[in-house]
């Protein structure tokens, strides 16, 4: 027995050495919901998220320059497009977040889990398993009941700029499996097109800020306090560089599948976040509602 045992235990430490980062991920990703709700007014999104992602992109350029100049402008221009779908997917994330509970938000953006394969299947015409179809109406069953924790109400506005950001979320990776020359480039070029991505991204937030959409990213950085700046850089360090660089990380070392259900924990992590420290309450209805998303989306992400 003991024999037998033994290698065995050296193969599942590196396992967890291996998981531990990929679920670091999926926390940092859970809290990033409060941490944009305590920074972010609905004045100073824009201007947020230009210094959010202006911070990181120097580090992501200088890292992959070789890749940049390696990219082909077919690819140079689908990952444009990616990231032109980026910026609504972030717009739409932080809108949204200023006007629900950061609970909320992580629970339903968790839909794009159920959204994804359904729109892939209306592409396709390749009608998805009944068990996947009764997956997705308890997870659409658990969103109705989580966004009405007091009581039977409208949602608020936040909850559905979150479910737009969720299908903003779907359309984003259908159209990554979709732009041939994104498709089509190996995993080394997978620091580049994201770089593309993020900076297309910021391009657009930019020009938002030029336009005069809320407050200048100038005066935002200027009024911002230590405890401001702490979010921000855990939204741009931890949230966005060391995420990806823990997934292109993990991928060559593990199964994609089991990085997908290691992150696919982060809606647990931001209602955890969200009610431990963010001092939110669901209720009873909202509890069973947060309970059916996760159990939906978890029993359709085995099913697929």
């Amino acid at each position: 027995m003991s024999t037998l045992a033994a290698p065995a235990a050296p193969a599942v430490r590196r396992a967890w050495l291996t998981d531990l980062p990929v679920l670091l991920v999926a926390v940092v990703w859970g809290a990033s919901y409060l941490a944009a709700k305590g920074i972010t007014t609905t004045h100073t999104v824009v201007a947020v998220l230009v210094l959010r992602f202006a911070v990181v992109l120097p580090a992501l350029v200088i890292a992959g320059w070789r890749g940049l100049r390696a990219l082909t402008a077919p690819q140079w221009r689908g990952a444009g497009v990616l990231g032109l779908i980026l910026s609504g997917i972030f717009l739409l994330e932080t809108y949204g977040v200023v006007h629900t509970s950061a609970t909320n938000a992580g629970l339903i953006i968790s839909l794009t889990m159920i959204f994804t394969p359904l729109a892939e299947a209306a592409v396709t015409r390749k009608r998805p398993p009944r068990a996947f179809l009764a997956a997705a109406g308890l997870s659409v069953l658990g969103v109705v009941l989580l966004t009405q924790g007091g009581g039977f109400t409208q949602p608020s506005p936040g909850d559905g700029l979150i479910l737009l950001a969720a299908l903003a979320r779907t359309v984003h990776v259908l159209a990554m499996s979709r732009i041939k020359a994104v498709r089509a480039a190996g995993e080394a070029d997978a620091l580049s097109l994201t770089t593309v991505q993020l900076g297309s991204a910021v391009v657009v937030f930019a020009v938002l800020a030029a336009a005069g959409t809320g407050a200048s990213p100038w005066s935002v950085a200027a009024d911002f306090g230590a405890r401001e700046w702490a979010g921000l850089l855990f939204l741009s360090v931890f949230c966005t560089l060391f995420a990806f660089f823990v997934q292109m990380w993990a991928v060559r070392r593990t199964s994609p599948s089991r990085v997908s259900l290691l992150l696919g924990t982060e809606p647990l992590w931001a209602a955890a976040v969200g009610i431990a420290l963010g001092g939110e309450r669901l209720g009873v209805v909202g509890l069973v509602g947060g309970a059916l998303v996760l159990v939906g989306t978890s029993w359709g992400r085995r099913v697929r």
